[in-house]
């Protein structure tokens, strides 16, 4: 699985997003999670947004980060996970604790994950509520 993000556009912005996902052995598990960085890029235009995989994937969320570029300055981990589960509390907190030592210079912050979101519940619950019809 190679990185994608377009540096030509990418390069050079203050901040970023970097939607943080599990991985897996099959290489189309992570098709669904390419469309939500390209749809979160055109989104926020101002944001280099990346995609990192914890294992079985690349990039890791080092690799991601290095390939970002040199003028961001603040880094927004976004776990692309239903729940808080424990990659979430010991794994990330681990890796982001290695990424500030690396890049004193970038702030790094994480936002709980993706699934505990009231909007994404409710638009999962109104998913499956169809899926009755």
């Amino acid at each position: 699985m190679e990185f994608t993000m377009d540096h030509n556009k990418e390069k050079d912005k203050a901040r970023a997003l970097v939607l943080f996902a599990h991985g897996a052995r099959a290489p189309g598990w992570a098709a669904p999670f390419q469309r939500l960085r390209e749809l979160t890029a055109a989104q926020r235009p101002d944001c280099a947004v990346a995609l990192a995989f914890l294992e079985l994937m690349t990039p890791s969320l080092p690799d991601a980060v290095a390939q970002l570029g040199a003028g961001v300055r603040e880094v927004t981990i976004v776990p692309v996970f239903l729940g808080q589960g424990g990659h979430l509390l010991r794994d990330l907190p681990q890796l982001v604790d290695e990424l500030r030592a690396s890049y004193p210079d970038i702030r790094f912050a994480t936002v709980p994950a993706v699934g505990e979101d009231p909007s994404v519940l409710a638009a999962m619950a109104a998913y499956c509520s169809a899926a009755a019809s």
